[in-house]
């Protein structure tokens, strides 16, 4: 016997004029949210009513129908137009497709209201992007796709940047395999094997976050707010023809240069355009280069130059830039932080000033001739000009000096040829003989006096050595002073083995480093601090000595300091086997390091040091880092971040970006200095995992 299925019946459907229809209280919408009635009303004005208003009958005390309907789904279409009506842009008799659910439906009006709304799929990304690029290649453009469906240009030109990403990535994107964040990653790229290489490294990872993908992608590439960049500038890259790759889905401070050698050249021939006008100022030489390595100019001598008074219209200028930075922090003294344009101002104003205050040395004509100068790019892509080096070889020869009258270079002192009377007659019995010293007047031979022996020389040195070492040691004042005078000539003045005290600095080079290390906080105060003590010191090393003796107890203690920081050594290098040094040396040398580091509470963050990927993050192996974090992530944040602000913390660094980027600086005041700057840095990498 064969069943019958019963068949349903759908509800009859048809047009009621607009002024027969009220809007139910069963309507289940009662907060405003998504595209607004007003964009609505003009959408409807522009395409028609896409779909019908689901109504019912309204009945009267006695179960008849009165002839008007009420709209418990629909609701927004339904104010829609009813704004056009008021507007006097649809008649009010218009008739109005509808869907008439039958008197006496079990199905309650609330049922059908919520269904309407809860049972609607929202279209997928790609489904999205496909439609508006089919739009776009039928003749609409960017705007128009916009305006129609009432989003910013910008949303468009989203979607429709996943046109670069390969047709494998949006399958695997389409089958659920791929997360919307990852697919826009993609899209910075329009090399489809070089996308799909990419997703077959980090889909078998760990960590296939967004920014992994963007860093893989861009690894061969420049940013935009390099220092090179900012050189040349953004215009004069792409007006050479240089390819960029935006993100329109992440801020991404300008993009990233494609073409590093066009970036490369531009730079060098503004460098050396650039040298070229420095060199028209009078110098012999003039060097050129991206960057030069830490403490370059120290085995050069140096030209003195005079500052160039101001103008009285650049002190007018000066005050007023002072004034207006006065004004502005104070005016927002009490916020949080400024808004961009007031912060660009104020960058603007900083760079005035010390363009006024830091103005370029006036040098002699004929010190320039000999002298030369270096020409690079400092760390924010301002050029840097240092002047007024003189190569050794171009040093003016010094007039010998010739050791006494006579002109031998033996050392004369009375006390060494018989005139001191503290020592003639001094020491042995009355032939001379003995073990003391030689007697201190010699027989005169035809052609004058006789050289003293050796032997007493010897003697009569070390005895003077230990009485001077008696006197040094009973007089801190003096001996400083003798310190601070052996100090400063040997880091300024480079004449070591000729003081009479054998203390000695010895500058440790820093030849290999990363970019950022020049530019750095502590190479500025550095910089700072020496052009400050060198400005000060007298030319003469007479005048050098009683300046030293005249200073304060504060200052020479401050300059004590500063000449003994050129010696600090604190670097690991690989030593060979069997060197002049060994390893073990160098370890010892990186303990004493730490421990001096320790009394100083240094916090490399603190100091300025922030890992990036070329200094750090991008030459350490993914293992190394997550064993560091199986070790002390967890004691790190149970014991110096409170359990209750764990959460918040980490979705904050998951929230704003790759948090192994940032590292210590939301850390640095959680975590105890002895547990090493490497640790706050690797112990972010948890809010990435």
């Amino acid at each position: 016997m064969v069943t019958t299925i019963p068949k349903i019946s759908l509800s009859s459907s048809r047009d009621i004029p607009f002024n027969r229809l009220v809007l139910s209280q069963s309507n289940v919408r009662r907060v405003k949210s998504g595209l607004s009635i007003e964009e609505l009303a003009r959408d409807i004005e522009r395409r028609g009513l896409l779909q019908s208003l689901n109504v019912r009958p309204v009945l009267d005390g006695e179960g008849a129908e009165t002839g008007t309907y009420e709209v418990p789904a629909g609701g927004r279409r339904f104010r829609a137009l009813e704004l056009l009506v008021k507007q006097k842009r649809l008649a009010k008799t218009a008739p109005v497709p509808c869907v008439v659910r039958e008197v006496g439906s079990a199905i309650l009006a609330e049922d059908d209201s919520l269904a309407e709304n809860v049972q609607r799929l929202a279209l997928h990304p790609l489904d999205q992007f496909r439609a508006f690029r089919d739009m776009l290649e039928k003749g609409m453009s960017e705007e128009e796709i916009a305006a129609a469906f009432f989003v910013a240009p910008a949303v468009v030109k989203q979607r429709l940047r996943l046109m670069t990403v390969s047709d494998k990535l949006l399958d695997i994107y389409e089958q659920d395999r791929m997360r919307l964040e990852q697919l826009m990653a993609f899209s910075i790229s329009d090399d489809h094997a070089r996308q799909e290489q990419v997703w077959d490294i980090v889909s078998q990872s760990h960590n296939s976050e967004p920014y992994v993908i963007r860093r893989m992608l861009t690894e061969k590439t420049v940013r935009a707010s390099d220092r090179r960049v900012r050189f040349v500038g953004l215009d004069a890259y792409l007006a050479a023809g240089g390819p960029i790759m935006r993100d329109l889905f992440e801020a991404d401070d300008g993009g990233w240069l494609q073409d590093p050698a066009i970036l490369d050249r531009l730079v060098m021939e503004k460098l050396h355009a650039a040298a070229e006008d420095i060199r028209a100022e009078g110098w012999k030489w003039v060097e050129t280069a991206l960057s030069f390595p830490w403490g370059h100019t120290r085995q050069f001598a140096e030209i003195d130059g005079t500052e160039v008074p101001l103008t009285d219209e650049e002190t007018a200028r000066l005050e007023a830039l002072h004034t207006e930075q006065e004004t502005i922090e104070a005016e927002y003294a009490r916020a949080d932080e400024y808004p961009d344009e007031v912060d660009a101002r104020l960058g603007e104003i900083e760079q005035a000033i010390l363009a006024l205050e830091e103005r370029p040395l006036a040098f002699d004509p004929a010190d320039m001739a000999r002298a030369g100068a270096f020409v690079s790019l400092d760390s924010d892509g301002t050029l840097q000009v240092e002047r007024g080096f003189v190569l050794p070889e171009d040093m003016p020869a010094e007039p010998e000096e010739t050791g006494n009258a006579d002109g031998s270079d033996e050392y004369d002192h009375p006390a060494y040829d018989g005139r001191d009377e503290r020592i003639a007659g001094y020491g042995g019995d009355a032939s001379g003989e003995g073990d003391g010293i030689a007697p201190a007047v010699e027989p005169e031979e035809e052609d004058g006096i006789k050289p003293l022996p050796d032997r007493l020389l010897t003697e009569l040195t070390a005895w003077r050595t230990l009485a001077l070492r008696d006197a040094f040691a009973s007089n801190p004042h003096i001996a400083l002073t003798e310190l601070l005078h052996t100090l400063v000539r040997d880091v300024y003045w480079q004449t070591p083995g000729t003081d009479c005290l054998e203390a000695y600095v010895r500058e440790i080079s820093l030849p290999v480093h990363s970019p950022d290390m020049p530019g750095s906080l502590p190479a500025h105060a550095l910089r700072q601090r020496n052009e400050g003590w060198k400005h000060d010191l007298p030319d003469d090393e007479d005048a050098l000595w009683r300046w030293i003796d005249g200073l304060d107890d504060a200052s020479r203690m401050a300059l004590l300091a500063h000449c003994l920081s050129f010696g600090i050594n604190a670097l690991y290098e690989r030593m060979p086997a069997y060197g002049a040094v060994s390893q073990r040396s160098v370890t010892e040398r990186l303990k004493r390091a730490d421990r001096l580091a320790s009394a100083l509470s240094l916090d490399m963050v603190e100091a300025g040091w922030q890992p990036t990927v070329e200094n750090y993050l991008g030459r350490v192996t993914k293992a190394r880092i997550l064993l560091r974090l199986d070790r002390l992530a967890a004691t790190a944040f149970q014991n110096f971040l409170p359990l209750t602000a764990a959460p918040s913390f980490l979705a904050k660094q998951e929230s704003s970006g790759p948090a192994v980027l940032r590292c210590a600086a939301a850390l640095k005041g959680a975590l105890p200095l002895a547990s090493g700057w490497s640790i706050a840095i690797e112990a972010t990498v948890v809010a990435a995992r």
